[in-house]
């Protein structure tokens, strides 16, 4: 806390440990291991795409730099703007890690252009033998996981019951999100 915002009585809140978003890293080997869930090779970050030069200036360098790198690990880099006013830059590689530190590499880059409030979260595609489609989102805000279950049931239709397994299965290895409410479906991931 500065002088200043003892002074005013305000203060910043503290982020999230940024180690937390590796965590999944770890995690993966029990998911695979123990509960055949697998990664299916992409991920995304979502972010609150700014109109000025400034953030527009930073999200190229990051792409350029996230695309170059991804190139010469034979992966692929793309960006989508989904119909809520969000920018999606999807990443596939068949490399979990990989995907963990491009993931890495562009949240840091939009904090140190002083744009982490602009992130909203990073998701990761897996399946299982009894789920096609499991994803587990990291909340930048909050600085945990949760798993999120979309079932093939109809639109907006998720596995509530299966989400908590997940979450029995791996909650020693990954910091999970205590407060259930927070557990935010997103619909429409474009991958």
């Amino acid at each position: 806390m500065s002088l200043r915002d003892a002074l005013t009585g305000r203060h910043r809140l503290k982020g999230p440990a940024p180690d937390r978003l590796f965590a999944l890293s770890t995690a993966y080997v029990a998911l695979q291991t123990e509960h055949e869930i697998t990664a299916r090779g992409l991920a995304g970050i979502v972010f609150q795409p700014l109109a000025t030069s400034d953030f527009e200036s930073i999200v190229k360098d990051m792409e350029a730099v996230v695309t170059a790198t991804a190139t010469d690990l034979g992966a692929a880099v793309r960006t989508h703007d989904d119909s809520f006013g969000y920018r999606w830059m999807v990443i596939s590689d068949p490399s979990l890690e990989d995907l963990v530190v491009a993931v890495n590499g562009v949240s840091s880059a939009l904090v140190a252009g002083g744009y982490g409030e602009r992130v909203l979260c990073a998701v990761f595609a897996f399946h299982g033998p009894r789920d096609p489609q499991i994803y587990f989102i990291y909340n930048y805000k909050r600085g945990y996981w949760y798993p999120f279950v979309p079932t093939g049931a109809g639109a907006g239709q998720r596995s509530v019951e299966r989400e908590l397994q997940i979450k029995a299965q791996v909650g020693r290895e990954l910091p999970v999100e205590p407060e259930l409410e927070r557990w935010f479906p997103l619909w429409g991931i474009p991958f």
